[in-house]
C-alpha cells in the first residue's frame, strides 16, 4: 500500500510538471495560439538564449517575423511585435512597465539612470527634470549649446579634416566620429570647460574606448542569464572576466571627476563654463528633497546624478556617432546625393565656410533643410545605432496585442527597430538607402505620414530617447559642416556591415575615407 502511494504520488508530480511545463504552454496558454519562431519556444527559452549568445538575435526576429507576420513567440513568456497598431501602439505608447533586462545591463555606480528605471512614477519624476533641458526649442537657442557647437566643429573637427585634405591622407571617420560625439555630448553636459577632448587627444580616446568596448562582448551573460555569473563565482570560476570589472572601475571613476569638475562651477551662468545639463538636474533633486521635506545626502546625491550623466553621455556620443559613421558611408556611395545636398547647404546664412566661418547659421536653419532631412532620416532607418529589442511586460491582468487576446500579465514583449524599419509594404525595397522616400515631393503624403509612424530609431511613447532632439540636432550640423567644405569618397569600407547586438556598430570597427576640399 505504502509503495502504493509513494507511486501515485510520484506519477502525480511528473503529470503537474509535464501539464505545467509542457501541455499547459504549448496547448493551452493563450500564448500557444501566437506563431512559434521554433517548435520548442513554447517549452524552452534555450533556442532564442543560444541565437542571442551567438550575437543573431534581431537577424533571427527578423526572420521569425517575415515567416509568421507581425506577432511571435520567442520562448515560454517572451513575445515580440512588429507593427504599429496593436503593437508598439499598444506597448510602448500605451505605457507596459520596462524589463529587468534594463537595469541588469545598463546600470552604474550602483545605482540606475533614467533610462533604467523600471517603474514608470520614478521614471516620470526624472523625466520631468530633464525634458526641457533636451526639448527641440531649448536646443536650437542655448548659447552654451552655440558656444560648443562652435568649438567643436570649428576648433577641432574642420581643422583635422582640413589637414587630412591637405595631405590627401584617409581618414579613419568611426573612430573619429566617436572622439567628435564624445566632445559634443560632454561639452553640453558638463559645460565647454570641463567636458573632454577627445577630438584632438587621440591617445586617452583610443585608451577609453578600449576600456568602454572591451566590455561590450559580455552583455548577454547580463541581459538574459544574470545570475550564471555569480554561481559560477561561488565555483572559483567566472563567465565575464575580470578585465571587465576593472573597465567599469574606471569608467565610473572618471565619471565622478567629470561630475566633480561640474559640481565646481555649478553656480556659473557664464555660457563657456556651465554645466547646463548638470546643473538642471542637480537643482531639480535639490527641489524635490525639499518638497518632501528631506536632507538630501549628498554622496548619494552625487552618485545618483554622475550615474544619470554616465549614461546619457555615453548612450549619446556610442550612437550618434554610429550613425555619423553610416551617413558618411552612404553619402560617399552616392556622390550625385552628395551634390545635392551641397547645393542645398550653400543656401545657408551664414555659410559653414572653413577657415573663413567665425559663426555658425543658426540650428533652426540647418534643421529646415529638407534633403539633409531626408538623409538623416533615411540614415537612421537603415543603420538604426539601436535596432535591438526594447523589452517591457504585460500588465495585470491580461492584454491584448496584435489581434490576440487574454495574454497574461508578466509576460516580456519586444519590439525592435530592425524589423519595424524593414517592413517592405511600408518601405519598399527596404534595404536599399533611399533618402528620397522621405521627401514631400516626391512622396504621397498618407504613405509618408505611414512611413514616420513605423519610424523607430527614437522608440516611441512616455520612454522614448530623451536627448533624441541633441542627437538630430547635433548629427545635421556635423553633416552640413562637412559637406559645405569637403568631398568624400570611401578608401576602404571592409566590414562595414554592423554587428548583430542591441546598439551596433561595424564589424570591422572602421570606416577610411579621403577628403578633398570643394
Amino acid at each position: 500500500m505504502a509503495l502504493s502511494m509513494t507511486s501515485l504520488v510520484a506519477v502525480a508530480i511528473v503529470a503537474l510538471v509535464v501539464y505545467k511545463g509542457v501541455i499547459y504552454p504549448a496547448f493551452i496558454s493563450p500564448l500557444a495560439k501566437i506563431p512559434n519562431a521554433h517548435w520548442s519556444v513554447p517549452v524552452s527559452p534555450v533556442w532564442m538564449l543560444w541565437r542571442r549568445f551567438r550575437m543573431q538575435n534581431n537577424r533571427t526576429i527578423q526572420a521569425a517575423h517575415e515567416r509568421l507576420g507581425p506577432i511571435v513567440r520567442l520562448g515560454p513568456s517572451e513575445i515580440s511585435v512588429n507593427c504599429v497598431d496593436g503593437g508598439i501602439k499598444s506597448v510602448y505608447t500605451g505605457g507596459f512597465e520596462k524589463h529587468e533586462w534594463y537595469p541588469r545591463v545598463f546600470g552604474s555606480l550602483g545605482t540606475v539612470s533614467m533610462f533604467t528605471m523600471v517603474g514608470s512614477k520614478t521614471h516620470s519624476i526624472r523625466k520631468r527634470m530633464l525634458s526641457n533641458i533636451y526639448s527641440k526649442s531649448t536646443l536650437q537657442t542655448s548659447p552654451n549649446l552655440r558656444l560648443v557647437s562652435k568649438a567643436v566643429i570649428l576648433d577641432r573637427l574642420l581643422p583635422i579634416l582640413q589637414e587630412a585634405a591637405d595631405s590627401q591622407k584617409p581618414l579613419d571617420v568611426h573612430d573619429l566620429n566617436q572622439g567628435l560625439t564624445m566632445d559634443f555630448v560632454s561639452c553640453y553636459l558638463f559645460g565647454l570647460q570641463n567636458g573632454t577632448n577627445h577630438l584632438q587627444d587621440h591617445s586617452f580616446r583610443k585608451h577609453w574606448l578600449h576600456m568602454y568596448l572591451c566590455r561590450k562582448p559580455f552583455e548577454f551573460y547580463h541581459q538574459e542569464m544574470p545570475y550564471l555569473n555569480g554561481w559560477m563565482k561561488c565555483l572559483g570560476l567566472r563567465v565575464i572576466p575580470k578585465y571587465c570589472d576593472v573597465a567599469n572601475d574606471m569608467l565610473d571613476a572618471w565619471a565622478l571627476d567629470l561630475c566633480g569638475k561640474a559640481e565646481q562651477s555649478v553656480n556659473s551662468t557664464d555660457p563657456s563654463v556651465e554645466p547646463i545639463v548638470y546643473k538642471q538636474l542637480k537643482q531639480s533633486l535639490d527641489k524635490q528633497a525639499a518638497k518632501e521635506g528631506v536632507k538630501p545626502d549628498r554622496a548619494e546625491q552625487l552618485n545618483d546624478i554622475a550615474c544619470e550623466m554616465y549614461d546619457q553621455l555615453t548612450a549619446g556620443f556610442e550612437t550618434s556617432a554610429v550613425g555619423l559613421t553610416y551617413l558618411l558611408w552612404q553619402l560617399s556611395r552616392h556622390p550625385d546625393i552628395q551634390e545635392q545636398l551641397r547645393e542645398e547647404l550653400s543656401t545657408l546664412d551664414p555659410p559653414i565656410a572653413f577657415p573663413r566661418s567665425s559663426e555658425l547659421p543658426s540650428a533652426k536653419s540647418i534643421d529646415n533643410l529638407p534633403l539633409l532631412e531626408a538623409i538623416v532620416t533615411e540614415t537612421l532607418r537603415l543603420h538604426a545605432p539601436i535596432p535591438g529589442i526594447q523589452p517591457r511586460v504585460t500588465p495585470e491582468p491580461s492584454c491584448s496585442l496584435v489581434g490576440y487576446d487574454n495574454i497574461p500579465a508578466g509576460i516580456r514583449v519586444n519590439a525592435q527597430a530592425y524589423s519595424l524599419h524593414r517592413n517592405p509594404q511600408v518601405f519598399p525595397d527596404p534595404e536599399s538607402w533611399q533618402p528620397k522616400r522621405w521627401l514631400k515631393e516626391e512622396n504621397d503624403l498618407e504613405e509618408l505620414e505611414e512611413r514616420r509612424r513605423w519610424f523607430w530609431a527614437f522608440g516611441s511613447g512616455g520612454r522614448m530617447c530623451v536627448g533624441s532632439n541633441l542627437a538630430l540636432q547635433e548629427t545635421k550640423l556635423v553633416a552640413a559642416a562637412i559637406y559645405s567644405n569637403f568631398r568624400t569618397t570611401i578608401v576602404n569600407d571592409d566590414d562595414i556591415d554592423a554587428i548583430d547586438a542591441y546598439t551596433v556598430h561595424p564589424r570591422g570597427e572602421k570606416l577610411i575615407l579621403k577628403f578633398e576640399k570643394v
